[in-house]
């Protein structure tokens, strides 16, 4: 079994999903069933499949569970484009969370690459 707390993605993974978290806190009270909800089951599905793979026995599971992650931080992407063109989010803010989100997809991509 491996030690998720040893990945860099796993980490990075953590952190986007704490951003997002703090980022749609201020979302309009009409998101929250929609787009608040998406945004953070999306984000904190990176960490958490991350971990789960961690817990399966063989290389295939692990790398099963990795692209599902990569999946999820792919669906989070598409909806940070989204609130920033409905204006809900500025550009700043779009620019740190989806430079991490890229960031994670590359670790992603060069893990799965690896196993």
């Amino acid at each position: 079994m491996r030690d998720y707390k040893k990945y860099k993605v796993w980490e990075l993974g953590h952190k986007i999903s704490s951003m997002i978290y703090k980022l749609t806190s201020v979302f309009p009270k009409e998101e929250i069933y929609s787009l608040t909800s998406q945004m953070r089951r999306a984000s904190y599905s990176i960490p958490s499949n991350i971990v789960e793979g961690c817990g399966r026995e063989t290389d295939q599971e692990f790398k099963r569970y990795l692209t599902i992650t990569r999946g999820s931080a792919t669906e989070l992407e598409y909806f940070l484009f989204l609130v920033k063109d409905l204006g809900i989010i500025n550009q700043n803010d779009f620019d740190k969370v989806n430079e991490n989100v890229n960031r994670v997809k590359r670790c992603l991509n060069n893990l799965i690459n690896k196993i």
